[in-house]
């Protein structure tokens, strides 16, 4: 069989290839509360399944785009589709895993048993004490078999062996084939656990690879000039270095 394609051959799977509908695009996205920008037109494509962590200070509009990008709070200008589509004809595709602090734990707890109905019990580590709400809505989010998953902080508050646990299980989730953001805060961890990363500050510093992107040029424009932060961000860094 000759190997060899016609320069239209070439021309057709390169076109192919460009018009590869994203999984995720966030474009020109701004979001405000009472007219403050706390979004300022963040743009974000993701083409592949992948692991991405979204990191920033506090007060950096993480937790914002992730609401953003499930259509929970209002735009003032851009836009998010998911496989081509508006959020809004897609949500049947997507796993959510809010912030403890945002949940209302006075929420019966029977009508999340109801919820978690028949996938509880195959997670046997879920049982592992430490951490139990937040264990709960990852359980949650699993039962909806979703393509996207997006979880907010889903490491705070939980004991080492729970969060090595939830890493284990984001990295199966991604050799599924699924895609996975999650707005994560230790900075040492960064470089081992994902793909790529998102350094957000109400403006999106960088975005890319873990190896391209999570540099000290970044972390610092990202982080200004927390003086807390410098010695973190040398170690994380450093972190980062020793996997290449």
């Amino acid at each position: 069989m000759n190997s060899l394609q016609t320069p239209t051959a070439i021309a057709e799977s390169a076109t192919k290839h460009a018009t590869k509908v994203p999984i995720l695009d966030v474009h020109d996205v701004t979001v405000a509360y009472q007219r403050k920008p706390v979004l300022w037109h963040v743009d974000l494509t993701l083409t592949e399944p992948t692991l991405l962590g979204i990191i920033g200070p506090n007060g950096a509009g993480k937790s914002t785009l992730i609401k953003a990008i499930l259509g929970l709070v209002p735009l003032v200008s851009g836009s998010v589709h998911m496989f081509g589509q508006p959020v809004s004809q897609e949500r049947r595709r997507v796993g959510y895993v809010p912030q403890r602090e945002s949940v209302d734990w006075d929420f019966p707890v029977s009508v999340l048993d109801v919820v978690l109905m028949g996938t509880y019990g195959h997670l046997g580590w879920f049982r592992r004490p430490g951490g139990q709400q937040q264990r709960t809505f990852l359980a949650r989010a699993l039962a909806q078999q979703a393509d996207i998953y997006l979880m907010d902080e889903p490491f705070a508050g939980v004991d080492a062996a729970t969060e090595r646990a939830i890493f284990a299980l984001l990295v199966k989730l991604r050799e599924q084939g699924k895609t996975v953001l999650v707005v994560h805060h230790d900075l040492r961890t960064v470089a081992s656990y994902f793909d790529r990363v998102a350094l957000l500050n109400v403006r999106l510093v960088a975005a890319g690879p873990t190896r391209q992107a999570f540099t000290e040029d970044n972390l610092r424009k990202t982080y200004g000039g927390r003086l807390a932060v410098l010695d973190t961000l040398s170690q994380a860094v450093e972190a980062q270095e020793r996997t290449r």
